[in-house]
C-alpha cells in the first residue's frame, strides 16, 4: 500500500478485466452550507477515507446542514469502440458525479456500490475534473444508516460521510458483459457431478453468443455457450465442493464478443434440514456443519468503516479461522467485495447483515423483550419500530434487494439476515418470502435476536443476560436453533487507546480473568446446548469498537486477550460434541 494510493487492489474479484484504473489518493475538498458551491477549497483528503477519520487528512464531521465537495483531475481519452465506466464502492448518503462540470450520476444509499458510463461526457479532451458532491443527514433521517450516530456513545459510533471505498475507472467493448449471475444447486457430499448455472447479462441487446469455459486449476471440467441472459447450465463431473477446510473455487472465464472477463465460482450448497435424529440443523452439502461465530462490525480506530489496506482485511480472517471460528457474521454494515472474496479464498462462512434504517423508535421495543426472551410483538405494528413512512419501508427493500444481489455470488455468503434485534423491523415474514424468492439459495435469519415473527430458517437468539438454555420446544418449526449473539466480555489491556466511557456485558481485570470466563460461558452454557438443538453461535465480538472493549482482539488488531489455544480447544470441543449429537448412533 502507498499513502498516495492507498488501497490500488482491483475491487471487484469476481468480474476481472485487465483495462482499469484506481483514482483513491489524494483530492481536493471542502465544506459548504448546503448546496452552496465552494470558494475556496480548503483541504486535502486521502480517499477512500472518510473526513471524519484521522487518515483522511481532515478530521472532520460533516454535518446535516453541509455539503462536502471533492474534486480532482484524471486522464482519459475516447477511443473506437470501447466505454469508459466510472465505478464507486461507496459513498455516503447521497450525492451527484460530474464529469467536466457535466452531471454524469446520481446515487442514494451510503453502503453500496454505482457506476456510471462517462464516455460521452470525456469529449475530445484527454484531461478531466472530476466533482462529487456530498450530502449525509446520518441519523437524524430513516435511510440505512447502521450503526453510525451523530452522537456517538455505547454500541452506536462515530458517524462518517463521503467516498469511504475504491474509486474507479475500467475501460469496456461496447458491448460488454454486464453483470454475471452464478448458482450451483443441489450440491451433495459424495455426488458424482454437479451443475454450475451461470447467466450472463449483457450490457445492451444483442444476438451475439456468450460462452464460458470452467476450470479446476489448470483442467477444463466444463464449457457452454448460448444466447446472452440464458441460463447455461454446465455439468461438473467429481466436483470439488467448496468448505471452510477446503475452500475450493473454480475459474470461470467469460467471452462475449469482444469483451473477455475472469471470474470463479464455489461449488457448494447451504440449507437446513434435520440431522440423524430429526433435530434441524445448518447444513453445508446437504450434512450437519457447525457455524461456530463471531460478531463483526467492519471497524478499524484512524479510519473507521475503511479498511487501512487489503492486509487489514485478511488479517482479521486469518486471525478468526486460527482461532477455530468457521463464520463471520457481518453486522450491519456492506463491506467491499474484496473481503467477501478473501472470505471465499480462505474458507470462512459469512452471515450477512442488512443494513438497518428507520426513524427513531420507543425504547420500551428494544429493551423489554431482554428481561422476557418470549416477548413477540408484531411487526406490522409499524410506527412502534420506526417505520411508518412507506417511502422508507420502500427505500429498505430496495436497499435489501441490491445487497443481495451484489452478493449472491460469494460462496462463503450463506446466511441473509434482514433485521437486528428490531431496528427499523417491519414485515419481516415477507421480507424473508422477498429474499428467498431473489435468492432460494440461502438461508434466512428473519429476525436476529427478538421479535420473532416464525418466518425464515432460524430461530435466532441473542443471549447476553440470561444462560442459554434451549426450550424443549424449539425446532419442532422446522427452524435450526442459533444464539445470534453472545458473550460481550469486556476487557482493557495496558498500552491501548479507550475512552473514559466502557461498554460491555461482564467486565473483566485481566486475560486469565477474560479467560476463565470465556470457558465457563462455553463448557457450562454452549456446549452442553448442542445435544439440545443448537446449531451455531455468533459471540460478540472480534475487536474493540470505540467505546465497546469486548472484542477478542485489540482495535487495532496487534493483541488477543483471551488465551489463543484455550478459544482454539473450545471450538474443536463445539465441532467434536456437534458431530457426536448430529450422528446416527445406531450406525455409529
Amino acid at each position: 500500500m502507498s499513502d498516495d494510493v492507498p488501497l490500488p487492489e482491483y475491487p471487484r474479484p469476481q468480474l476481472r478485466r485487465d483495462r482499469w484504473s484506481v483514482l483513491n489518493g489524494w483530492w481536493d475538498c471542502a465544506f459548504t452550507p448546503a448546496e452552496q458551491e465552494p470558494e475556496t477549497w480548503e483541504h486535502r483528503i486521502l480517499v477512500p477515507f472518510s473526513p471524519e477519520t484521522e487518515r483522511s487528512g481532515v478530521g472532520r464531521q460533516l454535518q446535516p446542514d453541509e455539503t462536502l465537495w471533492y474534486r480532482r483531475r484524471f486522464a482519459q481519452g475516447r477511443e473506437d469502440g470501447r466505454r469508459t465506466i466510472l465505478h464507486f464502492g461507496a459513498v455516503d448518503q447521497s450525492c451527484r458525479v460530474l464529469v467536466d462540470g457535466v452531471q454524469v450520476a446520481a446515487h442514494d444509499g451510503g453502503y453500496l456500490p454505482f457506476a456510471a458510463d462517462i464516455t460521452d461526457a470525456l469529449g475530445a479532451r484527454t484531461e478531466h475534473e472530476l466533482t462529487v458532491v456530498v450530502r449525509d443527514v446520518s441519523d437524524t433521517a430513516d435511510h440505512a444508516v447502521g450503526k453510525q450516530r451523530l452522537q456517538r456513545g455505547g454500541i452506536w459510533y462515530t458517524a462518517q460521510s463521503g467516498i469511504w471505498q475504491t474509486v474507479w475507472t475500467e475501460q469496456v467493448p461496447d458491448l460488454h458483459v454486464a453483470a454475471v449471475r452464478l448458482r450451483t444447486p443441489g450440491v451433495t457430499t459424495g455426488a458424482a457431478s454437479a451443475v454450475i448455472e451461470v447467466v450472463v447479462d449483457p450490457s445492451a441487446d444483442t444476438a451475439e453468443p456468450v460462452s464460458v469455459q470452467v476450470r479446476a486449476g489448470d483442467l477444463l471440467v466444463g464449457s457452454a455457450e448460448g444466447p446472452a441472459g440464458s441460463t447455461l447450465r454446465i455439468p461438473v463431473s467429481a466436483p470439488r465442493l467448496w468448505t471452510p477446510e477446503d475452500p475450493f473455487l473454480h475459474d470461470l472465464e467469460i467471452t462475449l464478443g469482444a469483451d473477455r472477463v475472469r471470474s470463479y465460482v464455489g461449488v457448494r450448497s447451504v440449507d437446513v434440514g434435520p440431522d440423524a435424529h430429526g433435530m434441524p440443523r445448518l447444513r453445508l452439502n446437504g450434512d450437519p456443519y457447525p457455524h461456530i461465530g463471531v460478531l463483526d462490525q467492519g471497524y478499524w480506530g484512524d479510519t473507521m468503516y475503511t479498511a487501512p489496506d487489503d492486509e487489514a482485511l485478511v488479517g482479521d480472517i486469518l486471525a478468526m479461522k486460527d482461532l477455530g471460528f468457521t463464520m463471520i457474521r457481518k453486522h450491519i454494515k456492506v463491506e467491499p467485495l474484496r473481503w467477501y472474496h478473501h472470505c471465499d479464498r480462505l474458507g470462512m462462512l459469512v452471515w450477512q447483515d442488512a443494513v438497518n434504517g428507520g426513524t427513531t423508535y420507543r425504547p420500551w421495543v428494544i429493551t423489554t423483550p431482554v428481561a422476557s426472551a418470549h416477548l413477540r410483538l408484531p411487526d406490522r405494528w409499524h410506527g412502534i419500530f420506526g417505520r411508518k413512512d412507506p417511502a422508507g419501508r420502500e427505500r429498505f427493500l430496495r436497499d435489501l434487494d441490491a445487497m443481495v444481489d451484489l452478493l449472491r455470488n460469494a460462496p462463503s455468503v450463506v446466511v441473509w439476515v434482514p433485521f437486528n434485534e428490531g431496528w427499523g423491523q417491519f414485515d419481516a415474514a415477507a421480507v424473508a418470502k422477498r429474499v428467498r424468492l431473489r435468492d432460494p439459495d440461502r438461508i434466512i435469519d428473519h429476525a436476529s435476536g427478538w421479535h420473532d415473527q416464525r418466518a425464515g430458517g432460524l430461530r435466532s437468539l441473542h443471549v447476553y443476560f440470561q444462560p442459554i438454555r434451549p426450550a424443549r420446544w424449539w425446532g419442532r418449526d422446522g427452524r435450526a436453533l442459533v444464539v445470534s449473539e453472545y458473550g460481550g466480555y469486556s476487557l482493557r489491556l495496558p498500552g491501548h487507546r479507550y475512552p473514559e466511557r466502557e461498554f460491555g456485558y461482564r467486565h473483566m481485570a485481566s486475560r486469565e480473568e477474560f479467560t476463565a470466563a470465556y470457558a465457563e460461558l462455553h463448557r457450562r452454557q454452549v456446549l452442553p446446548a448442542i445435544g439440545r438443538g443448537l446449531s451455531a453461535t455468533v459471540y460478540t465480538q472480534l475487536a474493540d469498537v470505540e467505546d465497546e472493549s469486548n472484542g477478542l482482539l485489540t482495535a487495532d488488531r496487534t493483541e488477543r486477550k483471551p488465551d489463543p489455544a484455550t478459544v482454539r480447544a473450545l471450538n474443536a470441543e463445539f465441532r467434536r460434541v456437534f458431530a457426536a449429537a448430529v450422528a446416527d448412533r445406531r450406525n455409529g
